[in-house]
């Protein structure tokens, strides 16, 4: 049994809200459900654009796929949601260069299925554990890898925002796709730079330890995002998983 609570917040320095949110418990083509977190970028309204029309088009994707794996399906709805994004920003000059993150995530009873192209992310919270599951297609990312920069260090790092893949920049994208099994009782997160830039990892694990819900979780992450400085939208996917 899953579940779940989503909410979205423009944050405090930021006029408009880029990021766009989809959640369903219930079968969306042949998967059984799906989650998606997508945060736009561009300028005016073309981040905006950009989310939506990737989320949209992931979905009329999956309703039309007799996939039957589902993370081939997910990955098959971010390559259709990069065309999509990608021929929208050539309409207008003023879209030139829109794109968005997506982070998705399918469950099939205690297995999650989940595809990523940027640096919203994936966590499992889990006895008193958190731990990120995705990998971020960033800058401070690749300076991490090759060994240049602490992960403490890239909190702050003035390229900390520069993902080096997004969905819609080019003709064409790949994701990449994870597999984590679950313990009844972990908690599946899905947010996007907005809560993990202003809140650390560890704070986050102990709000959701500490909540009576995750309904409850959500609203105090992002509560304090915004308390911290709130300098980007906010969004955040809770998912419990329980055995039935």
């Amino acid at each position: 049994m899953l579940k779940v609570f989503s909410c979205s917040d423009k944050g405090r320095a930021r006029k408009n809200n880029q990021d766009c949110v989809y959640t369903s418990d219930t079968p969306t083509g042949d998967l059984l459900n799906v989650f998606i977190v997508a945060d736009g970028m561009g300028g005016l309204a073309a981040g905006e654009m950009a989310s939506r029309t990737a989320v949209n088009t992931m979905l009329d994707c999956i309703r039309s796929s007799s996939e039957r794996n589902p993370a081939v399906s997910l990955k098959k709805a971010v390559r259709a949601a990069n065309k999509a994004v990608y021929e929208r920003s050539l309409e207008d000059v003023a879209r030139e260069g829109m794109g968005t993150t997506v982070v998705a995530c399918t469950f099939i009873q205690n297995v999650c299925q989940i595809v990523n192209v940027g640096d919203s992310r994936m966590y499992v919270i889990s006895h008193r554990k958190i731990r990120q599951i995705t990998v971020d297609h960033s800058l401070v990312e690749e300076m991490i890898k090759r060994g240049g920069l602490t992960r403490e260090k890239a909190r702050n790092h003035p390229d900390k925002n520069v993902i080096t893949r997004a969905v819609g920049v080019k003709p064409d994208v790949e994701s990449d796709v994870f597999t984590q099994v679950l313990e009844s009782g972990d908690t599946v997160m899905l947010c996007t730079d907005g809560l993990t830039n202003m809140v650390t990892d560890e704070r986050i694990r102990q709000i959701v330890d500490g909540s009576s819900d995750i309904a409850t979780a959500a609203e105090r992450l992002v509560k304090e995002a915004n308390e911290n400085g709130g300098l980007d939208n906010i969004s955040v996917v809770l998912i419990r998983y329980e055995e039935d």
